[in-house]
């Protein structure tokens, strides 16, 4: 049977009540608690709901109860394979607990962020996962006070308070710098930034730590670039390889693999022999770095479960609230990388 609402016309619990024959409030106990209604009286509403097109209200059952199906998660760089990933996991994980994800990007931008967070604020999701490049914390102590718990992505937390899951970056660059050297690199050099970026910062600290236990006296060149891209790659790659052999670095640490992606393809084209003069590491191993035309060495940021932890981690925060994170099972989880070597770097 075809259904009876027409162009701009939206059916309510009054037209299915009035279709299956029975009262307003039977049809609200069908949505909201359907162990109450007998079997035939359930099957006459499910007719009708089919019939009519009804498409009950969440958000006005959020507001009977008290209670939201949503979380946000809110994502720095959407065209970044490691954050889509990352994604993609909260949302599985979200699903099987009985959940709604609702997603927003900010691309970076302070403006959109805190525009974004306001947004989930105001649909009243039960909690929040924010991945953030600018310092966050303080805004979501505030949400937090008001009732709005939330977990800190893929940087450690500061806050006693606050609860996050995060990845040692500090070891990353240190494996990422000594496996160059080991390789046979003397003019080591890292390419990333903002350096005020923690995560960038981190990598770049456990680089030069990786140099400083060296027996050699290496320094580091440090390229900063202005966004993690694939763009900046090439463009860095370009101007590496127009150098002079000998005044080009040997080994090189990009700050992601979409950098490392990029300077891969303007070496080459560049006509540099990529590893046998310049080995290459990148950092998260996304899907793109094995699949890369030379497999790109790079520091594997996360495990499969990183996005499952941030998920159980905020539903623990939710559940607990308002207690502080110092009394959650893992208020802070920090998962160890692992460098995986390819044809990037591997010489001899």
């Amino acid at each position: 049977m075809s259904r009876q609402s027409g162009p701009g016309q939206r059916p309510g619990i009054r037209q299915v009540a009035a279709r299956a024959g029975v009262a307003i409030g039977t049809v609200s106990a069908y949505i909201n608690h359907p162990e109450r209604v007998s079997t035939e009286r359930a099957a006459r509403i499910a007719q009708a709901i089919e019939e009519l097109g009804f498409v009950p209200s969440i958000a006005g059952r959020q507001l009977r109860l008290g209670v939201s199906s949503l979380i946000g998660y809110l994502s720095p760089d959407v065209s970044n394979p490691h954050f889509s990933e990352i994604a993609q996991e909260v949302e599985y994980r979200a699903e099987r607990l009985g959940m709604t994800v609702f997603f927003a990007h900010s691309h970076g931008d302070r403006d959109r962020e805190d525009a974004y967070l306001a947004a989930f604020e105001q649909r009243q999701v039960r909690g929040l996962l924010v991945s953030s490049f600018a310092p966050v914390e303080d805004r979501l102590a505030a949400m937090r006070e008001r009732g709005t718990p939330s977990v800190l992505v893929g940087r450690r937390a500061c806050d006693d308070g606050q609860p996050s899951v995060s990845i040692d970056d500090v070891s990353g660059g240190r494996q990422a710098v000594e496996h160059l050297v080991a390789q046979g690199s003397r003019r080591p050099a890292f390419v990333g930034g903002p350096l005020p970026v923690q995560q960038v910062a981190d990598r770049l600290a456990g680089a030069q730590a990786a140099l400083r236990a060296t027996s050699g006296a290496y320094d580091l060149e440090v390229i900063e670039v202005a966004e993690r891209s694939i763009a900046a790659g090439r463009a860095v790659g370009a101007a590496l390889a127009a150098r002079p052999a000998a005044e080009r670095p040997d080994g090189v640490f990009a700050a992601n693999d979409v950098l490392a992606l990029g300077l891969l393809q303007a070496l080459v084209a560049g006509g540099v022999a990529v590893p046998q003069e310049v080995a290459l590491v990148g950092y998260d191993d996304n899907e793109f770095a094995e699949a890369s035309l030379i497999p790109l060495t790079s520091v594997r940021a996360r495990h499969e479960d990183f996005g499952a932890t941030a998920v159980d981690l905020l539903f623990e925060a939710i559940e607990h609230w308002p207690r502080p994170a110092t009394e959650l099972t893992a208020a802070r989880r920090v998962f160890a990388p692992e460098l995986i070597v390819r044809e990037t770097s591997r010489r001899g």
